[in-house]
């Protein structure tokens, strides 16, 4: 848009159309006969990027316009130079189109590409800015970064808001797990489908193991390798296909963010947070006081479930109405996300974390990461400028991070103890320091 305004922010949108149909193609589009014909091809699209160890070649994949992964090859010093990676990539691609020589088959060739991120975040910047908002301020503001507006009467307290924007948590924390049941309405599937580009959300279909982790007879990474978080949305729909299998893969990797299938060991920070709808009753709380039972069969495991770090009980929300859309100033969603995901490899936080509570030895190993893990997310989206215990009060920290944390991992220990006699529903005694 930028490129076709002029100073007075007027927009050539004729210009502007005409570059989104020249360089944003549809699956209609004739892009594999152009490049048959020699023409070289730019267009701002979406790459899967796989490895061949066989052939020894960088296979490359644009679903949306139909190229599949034999038929397209990455040059190999795009592949050392470019930023680009396994997996998916956006950016600026450039093809070129190398004919059949022998039986060698003709393929489409990768020859240039450049990351889209319009945004490159200064994140010092950023935590200086965050200085001069008060945390009440601080946590509209973040409400206006996911796209709502926070000053609307649907919001009838702060503690309700930072329930609100929990949603984020799995945005900026690594390796967190998180259950939300909500009424339908309340926008769950907006902020995990839109929010950021770092994320995947599953709406339906089969799910099975090597979809989830990795496909040994493709060689293929599965979606949670892919990405920073996954969301299965409107839970009850998936099909989860050889259940005890898949509890098997997801107990492994939730309770320590790896994974082997076959002679495959991988790693990935990817959260998995579950969302699902709740039958609430004439005061708007659940019918059925066994939340997971919400849950699909394969949830129905408590060693399995044990393993979330928190849930979001998603009744306390307001419905989305068209007063809660957002109007006016915000930030640019792709440099909010870049931010979030930024933060995800940052380990000062969940040291502060550990620095500022009190936890006995005699605390439950899960209950405690789970505390650390949410609270650390909570710092990072409402502190992000802290770089020690000293840049904040023991009341705020209190009050904005750790009594959420608590509080969300609590109702995962209640739960558990109502479905299963062998959990307990008392929490570790852990609290913040004096300092």
């Amino acid at each position: 848009i930028k490129r076709y305004s002029d100073e007075e922010e007027n927009v050539d949108k004729e210009a502007l159309f005409a570059f989104l149909d020249r360089h944003i193609p549809t699956k209609d589009s004739d892009i594999k006969s152009r490049l048959m014909k020699g023409e070289t091809i730019q267009i701002l699209a979406r790459a899967v990027v796989e490895s061949d160890l066989k052939s020894g070649v960088f296979k490359f994949a644009i679903p949306d316009i139909g190229v599949k992964s034999n038929e397209g090859r990455v040059n190999e010093f795009v592949m050392r130079s470019s930023g680009i990676k396994e997996g998916e990539n956006w950016g600026i691609i450039t093809m070129d189109y190398v004919q059949p020589e022998g039986k060698e088959k003709g393929y489409a060739e990768l020859v240039k590409f450049r990351p889209f991120k319009p945004y490159s975040p200064d994140f010092e910047y950023y935590c200086e800015a965050r200085k001069q908002f008060r945390i009440t301020e601080w946590i509209d503001f973040i409400i206006k970064c996911m796209e709502y507006n926070p000053y609307s009467t649907q919001f009838e307290s702060y503690t309700q808001k930072l329930l609100f924007i929990s949603r984020l948590l799995v945005f900026c924390e690594p390796n967190l797990n998180i259950i939300e049941l909500a009424p339908k309405g309340t926008g769950k599937s907006y902020i995990f489908n839109n929010l950021s580009k770092y994320g995947w959300q599953i709406s339906g279909g089969k799910i099975t193991r090597a979809k989830l982790f990795y496909d040994m007879a493709t060689n293929k990474p599965g979606i949670i390798p892919s990405y920073e978080f996954v969301s299965m949305d409107e839970i009850k729909t998936i099909i989860f296909e050889n259940k005890e299998e898949l509890q098997g893969a997801l107990k492994g990797y939730l309770e320590n963010g790896s994974f082997t299938m076959g002679q495959t060991k991988q790693t990935s920070t990817a959260g998995l947070i579950l969302l699902g709808n709740i039958d609430l009753d004439q005061n708007r709380r659940p019918v059925n006081k066994k939340y997971f039972q919400e849950l699909p069969d394969v949830f129905h495991d408590t060693a399995l479930l044990d393993r979330f770090h928190g849930m979001i009980e998603g009744w306390y929300l307001p419905r989305i109405t068209e007063d809660l859309k957002l109007e006016g100033y915000s930030l640019n969603v792709e440099y909010f996300s870049e931010i979030l995901s930024m933060q995800r490899g940052m380990s000062r936080y969940a040291s502060i974390v550990t620095d500022m509570l009190d936890i006995p030895k005699n605390a439950d190993t899960r209950d405690t990461t789970a505390i650390i893990r949410l609270a650390s997310g909570y710092l990072k989206l409402l502190f992000p400028h802290v770089e020690s215990m000293m840049d904040i009060t023991k009341e705020e920290f209190e009050i904005y991070c750790f009594k959420p944390a608590y509080e969300k991992r609590r109702i995962v220990r209640n739960q558990l103890s109502i479905m299963d006699m062998e959990y307990s529903n008392k929490m570790p005694d852990i609290k913040v320091r004096d300092f």
